[in-house]
């Protein structure tokens, strides 16, 4: 039986001025809010992180802070 994530990413996006309301669920992170840019990026960022930590081997609930952010950062569209 696979074991329930502890930890799991949530990306908020305040600069939504056109008045839809973006919500994307995954299994480690949510992504709410945004403009339609900000919001793809923080996903495109959450989704390359995630794949990041698996083919480390890792799991979110296993990864120090510190690491996080940096994969976090490596990954954030320029």
């Amino acid at each position: 039986m696979k074991k329930a994530s502890t930890a799991h990413l949530l990306g908020i996006g305040l600069d939504n001025n056109d008045g839809h309301k973006r919500i994307t669920r995954a299994e480690t992170f949510s992504i709410v809010g945004g403009s339609e840019e900000t919001h793809e990026r923080m996903t495109e960022t959450l989704i390359k992180t995630v794949e990041d930590l698996k083919s480390r081997g890792r799991a979110l609930e296993d990864t120090e802070s510190r690491e996080l952010a940096e994969i976090l950062h490596r990954n954030t569209p320029g």
